[in-house]
């Protein structure tokens, strides 16, 4: 299973993915699922993908070797444009392979979440479905995500704001989003790639790879938990009706 996050703020983008792999529960590995396309000055994508390893990195090989040529990504007008040519790829490989994983039973299961700025365009995070087609983030639902989404998505909701969200902040809730479905899903595990762009940036210059040892990360978790077990003693006391014993 995996478990990707792309946070869109006015001030820029953040993304975070774990690196669990699994076909079954005795065969585990550990696959980056983060991958950036960058001309420095000119144009930064940032890709997160779930879904089936075999045909992410095939979808992955198909546009590295047409930005490595100038060609595909490097050439996109706007991020809907880039979407668009991800979403070619992700269909170019679904006409290989669907059929003959389908005929065996296997689903053909590509998500990939799109993110980053081209010059003189604005930053922007897309979703790619395994039919291509992309979906925007807004300004009212400014986070998207893929793989097992539902134990990371609270924090996200009640936390993360287009206009007021920092992106230090973020990245912090992109963080206890991934702590939160890791501690409810053995599935989703680390090492934690994390990568936060800021808007007009047109280069990467913070990211970072925290293993499930970091330091960092485990003091992320342990003051997160502390905190919630202290507000939740620190709400109001539940008030009952009062039940009249039966005599």
């Amino acid at each position: 299973m995996t478990y990707c996050v792309g946070i869109k703020t006015r001030e820029g983008l953040v993304m975070a993915s774990d690196s669990r792999s699994n076909a079954s529960y005795d065969q585990v590995n550990i696959c980056r699922k983060m991958h950036t396309f960058i001309d420095p000055g000119e144009r930064v994508f940032v890709l997160l993908t779930s879904g089936s390893l075999s045909c992410s990195q095939s979808v992955l090989t198909l546009l590295r070797r047409d930005f490595d040529q100038g060609v595909g990504l490097a050439t996109a007008g706007s991020l809907y444009d880039a979407a668009r040519i991800v979403g070619d790829q992700v269909r170019k490989v679904s006409a290989m392979d669907r059929q003959a994983l389908e005929q065996d039973a296997y689903k053909f299961n590509v998500h990939i979440l799109l993110a980053g700025q081209i010059r003189g365009q604005p930053h922007d995070l897309y979703l790619i479905y395994p039919q291509g087609n992309p979906l925007q983030a807004t300004e009212d639902s400014p986070f998207l995500q893929i793989g097992e989404c539902k134990y990371g998505r609270p924090i996200l909701d009640r936390g993360v704001r287009y206009d007021q969200t920092t992106l230090e902040d973020a990245a912090r809730y992109a963080l206890i989003s991934l702590d939160s479905t890791m501690r409810s899903n053995v599935t989703v595990g680390p090492p934690i790639d994390l990568l936060v762009y800021t808007r007009n940036e047109l280069g990467i210059s913070r990211q970072r790879r925290f293993t499930d040892k970091d330091p960092d990360l485990l003091a992320i978790n342990a003051h997160w938990e502390q905190a919630l077990r202290r507000a939740v003693q620190e709400l109001p006391p539940v008030q009952f009706d009062e039940v009249e014993t039966p005599k």
